[in-house]
């Protein structure tokens, strides 16, 4: 497959800038593989589609506000910096995305907040638009730590266009975020209320959390028409036994094993066994699925609407047949689901 068979056209009025009024109150499609059939459901409707003993792998990483603005030294300019990763936490240094990037070199200093009371010095640059800051803070690093907190803003996508609500910082923010290190949320997650969650839990779904801290590099756009070609950035991944225990035992006995999200797929097809089973693993990767793959774990998927040309389109097209994803799109955008981050699910049984 190439990567023009990946593009489609979206109407910009089908963005979701705004969270559905009740998490699990979004819409749901709902693609049966084997049927080639779509129906259209709310998403509280999904616990119909699973028995007890079945699994829904969670991704519990947690958004940090990770987007701050400064102001650069002598000049004044207002510069976004927004986080990407720690790289070395007694040295305080990080790697980063800056805008204007053009204006910002090695040597800069950054001033954050109204009274200057966080200072960070450019020491290097990654990218055209990355960089590396050392941050100058007198603190300890759980002081620090939450001076970032502090300062830091709730990092909703780009093509929000609306200024960040306090609403945000608990609703971009799955309800069972544990471990800190995502610098977007794992979207699909986003749509689970704690009262179905509750109802799941009651019926005898089990739950297995696993950790992949989602990065920028998720939502890279793909460049090269050879799929083959396409480079994924790493990603932090923690799978802790408890979670292989559950998942495996649930393929031994024929479950229903539902992969939340695209990062909770990326998560368990990084870390598989010669037997197809999930393995503990505490590492990075850069796994990237594409058609055509063969899944080892999970044999159905929970995810939301995707950017033409995008990984995650890509991801999908493998899990469910390019076709059958084709048309499943064609027929969101005609009864108007709402795409992305706070737009509508799909369940793929």
């Amino acid at each position: 497959m190439k990567l023009s068979h990946f593009q489609f056209n979206l109407p910009k009025e089908l963005l979701a800038e705004f969270p559905a009024e009740n998490r699990d109150e979004s819409r749901l499609m709902v693609i049966d593989r084997q049927k080639q059939t779509i129906e259209h459901k709310m998403f509280k409707d999904v616990i119909n589609y699973f028995d007890d003993g079945d699994v829904l792998i969670l991704n519990n990483t947690k958004v940090f506000p990770a987007r701050l603005y400064g102001n650069k030294e002598k000049t004044g300019a207002r510069i976004e910096v927004f986080l990407l990763r720690e790289l070395n936490s007694e040295q305080r240094l990080w790697d980063v995305l800056v805008d204007p990037a053009r204006k910002i070199r090695i040597g800069n200093k950054l001033y954050f907040g109204d009274d200057d009371s966080l200072v960070a010095e450019v020491i290097d640059n990654t990218t055209s638009r990355g960089r590396t800051l050392r941050f100058l803070y007198d603190g300890s690093y759980e002081e620090f730590r939450n001076k970032l907190t502090e300062l830091g803003e709730t990092p909703i996508p780009k093509y929000i266009s609306r200024e960040v609500t306090a609403e945000d910082a608990e609703r971009y923010q799955t309800i069972y975020a544990k471990e800190e290190g995502a610098v977007a949320a794992p979207t699909a997650g986003l749509h689970f209320s704690k009262h179905l969650l509750k109802k799941l839990e009651i019926k005898g779904i089990n739950f297995a959390e696993v950790t992949l801290h989602v990065g920028l590099g998720t939502f890279n756009p793909v460049e090269v028409e050879d799929l083959s070609k396409h480079k994924m950035d790493s990603e932090e991944l923690i799978i802790k036994q408890e979670a292989c225990d559950i998942v495996n035992a649930a393929k031994i006995a024929k479950k229903r094993i539902c992969a939340v999200g695209t990062t909770s797929m990326r998560a368990i097809e990084s870390s598989v066994s010669s037997q197809n089973t999930l393995n503990p693993f505490e590492g990075w990767t850069n796994k990237f699925i594409f058609p055509p793959h063969d899944f080892s774990i999970a044999n159905c998927m929970i995810t939301n609407f995707h950017t033409p040309k995008s990984t995650l389109l890509m991801m999908i097209s493998a899990f469910c047949g390019h076709d059958l994803m084709k048309r499943a799109y064609e027929e969101a955008i005609k009864e108007e689901y709402k795409f992305y981050s706070y737009g509508d699910a799909m369940l793929i049984i």
